[in-house]
């Protein structure tokens, strides 16, 4: 089969895929775009979150025919902008996850981003300020860490939640 769909703003088609293959297996073996990864396959870890038309998404549990004609935003999308020599610069989640030391083995991580992103979007996105303790922890509570005490990870979202707030005040 066929499939045949947007990833990171780029129309692209995936071929030979089988009708039990995961959305997740194609982003990552058919597409070259290892970021989403693969940990319990039953969509309980997170470690595999996109976007999927705009709402993320486990994409363990979405089969590959149902990306048919769809828009998908992976980790890999979250980057800005070009750098030197046109690679993609990080992004404000990113850099702040680096920086805050939130990045510990990094199989949680491109799940966490992506998950991150998507609160500051319905929070500081939405004119609706950053969000608090409380807040981080509910929009997280479907991304398991198993090395770090999601203290860091915390503190790498209200990083990037007060970095957001500044782009949005300073209009860019």
């Amino acid at each position: 089969m066929r499939v045949n769909l947007n990833v990171n703003g780029e129309d692209v088609t995936a071929d030979n895929v089988w009708p039990g293959e995961s959305l997740l297996y194609v982003l990552r073996e058919r597409l070259g775009l290892p970021g989403s990864k693969n940990a319990c396959e039953q969509g309980e870890c997170g470690s595999c979150t996109v976007y999927f038309d705009g709402v993320t998404a486990c994409s363990c549990m979405i089969a590959a025919g149902q990306a048919e004609g769809r828009e998908v935003r992976t980790v890999e999308g979250l980057a800005e902008g070009t750098g030197k020599g046109g690679d993609r610069t990080l992004g404000v989640v990113q850099e702040a996850f680096v920086e805050a030391g939130a990045v510990q083995c990094g199989f949680c991580t491109p799940g966490l981003l992506v998950q991150t992103d998507d609160l500051l979007e319905r929070t500081v996105g939405a004119g609706l300020g950053a969000p608090g303790d409380a807040e981080i922890r509910e929009a997280l509570a479907g991304n398991l860490c198993r090395c770090t005490g999601y203290e860091k990870i915390i503190d790498a979202v209200h990083l990037a939640a007060g970095r957001r707030a500044e782009e949005a005040g300073s209009g860019s």
